[in-house]
């Protein structure tokens, strides 16, 4: 069987009788115009490798090889092995799948330093698997995610805002970030309770080093940990109105201000 003559997704569900696990944080996207689109979006990936985390009975999926991506796909719930070894057999040898928790499987090993993940990503888990992709061993020079729309605000906000926090400043320090798709509840089965949106991400190719990047997490965490108190309370452990001097940064001044290059400052300060 090739692609195109795969079942419909909601056939393929109801045949294996396979409804949607809350304690996965799943919502299928079933409409295989929009995972046409998402896939789009991600760029030209025709030879690419392709991480895909919780793609479920594989609506991404599908789109993602129809574009001629090389996929491997992780996947936590097991009710899904026999519809993704269908898809896996129509693939010839483009999909790989994966069972394991996304978190804990040595995505690196998986595929080379050129990949790219592009995931409707389980909401509950987004959050912490976007921040490894960003700081962790396995940095995918490309990322296109879905969340949920709040998160996704997070991810691109600008400085003064409450939207901006720890997840701005580590995402946009490291990738250029922008939302590039609103998806409403009603795209889903069964719908979730908020809206989605898709974000792009691009690794930067000069990103800081390391250290940098390790000291960077440690003074957004405590600087956003109390948001609402001057930098010189929130950062007292690590030096407070002494570290915002050596900074060049206001120690009157609350974390929801600092810019990027600012909170790099204090990292510098902090790792040197």
């Amino acid at each position: 069987m090739t692609l195109a003559h795969l079942p419909p997704l909601r056939d393929a569900l109801a045949a294996a009788g396979l409804v949607a696990d809350k304690r996965f944080g799943q919502h299928f996207l079933l409409d295989l115009n929009i995972t046409r689109k998402i896939a789009r979006l991600a760029g030209p990936l025709e030879g690419v490798s392709v991480i895909e985390v919780g793609p479920g009975p594989g609506g991404l999926t599908r789109a993602l090889l129809e574009v001629g991506a090389r996929v491997v796909a992780i996947e936590k719930d097991r009710r899904f092995a026999p519809i993704l070894s269908e898809l896996a057999a129509a693939a010839e040898g483009r999909l790989t799948v994966v069972e394991g928790d996304a978190l804990k499987v040595d995505q690196a090993a998986l595929v080379g330093p050129d990949a790219q993940v592009v995931s409707n990503l389980p909401y509950n888990v987004g959050t912490p698997l976007l921040l490894g992709w960003l700081t962790g061993p396995f940095r995918p020079r490309g990322m296109t995610l879905m969340f949920q729309k709040e998160v996704a605000q997070r991810i691109v906000a600008p400085p003064g805002g409450e939207d901006y926090g720890r997840l701005a400043v580590i995402a946009q320090t490291l990738a250029q970030a922008a939302i590039v798709m609103d998806l409403p509840a009603r795209a889903f089965t069964p719908p979730p309770k908020v809206a989605s949106a898709v974000v792009k991400l691009t690794a930067r190719p000069d990103p800081p080093a390391d250290p940098l990047v390790r000291a960077l997490q440690r003074v957004t965490a405590a600087a956003f940990g109390q948001r609402r108190k001057m930098l010189r309370s929130s950062l007292k452990a690590m030096g407070g109105e002494a570290l915002c001097k050596a900074a060049h940064i206001d120690p009157n001044a609350r974390a929801e201000v600092i810019d990027l290059a600012g909170f790099l400052r204090l990292a510098e300060a902090l790792d040197g």
